[in-house]
């Protein structure tokens, strides 16, 4: 089932690499532009959020669209990994405030040695 858009955590990478690969990914790109604490451009039409530093050395990455070329938040950080080579975590599929606190800290960690399922405590 495809998501309603997509959110990745990649760790120590950088905002202008992402954004060159987002531009091989989609075509032209908008320069990055700064709303108050957050980056933000388009690709391919789609309107791209960067938040550096959300969680420690953590950047998330948000993808406000069901248009990409990705199902779900699993298959784009598999396609960060391989273009940055960065580790990259995302949540196991949609999450939602009813599913409780436990499972938001449920996550998939993608890196060198594939992908696997963490407890990652953000809160």
């Amino acid at each position: 089932m495809r998501q309603p858009d997509i959110e990745i955590y990649l760790k120590e990478t950088d905002r202008d690499a992402v954004g060159r690969w987002l531009e091989t990914v989609f075509g032209a790109t908008t320069p990055w532009r700064t709303q108050g604490k957050t980056f933000k451009c388009e690709a391919g039409g789609i309107a791209v959020s960067w938040f550096e530093n959300a969680v420690g050395k953590w950047h998330c990455l948000l993808l406000e669209s069901d248009a990409t070329p990705w199902a779900d938040d699993l298959q784009c950080a598999h396609a960060a990994h391989r273009a940055l080579g960065v580790q990259v975590r995302c949540a196991p599929g949609g999450w939602d405030e009813t599913q409780g606190e436990e499972d938001a800290d449920r996550w998939i960690s993608v890196d060198e040695h594939g992908e696997k399922e963490i407890l990652w405590r953000t809160g």
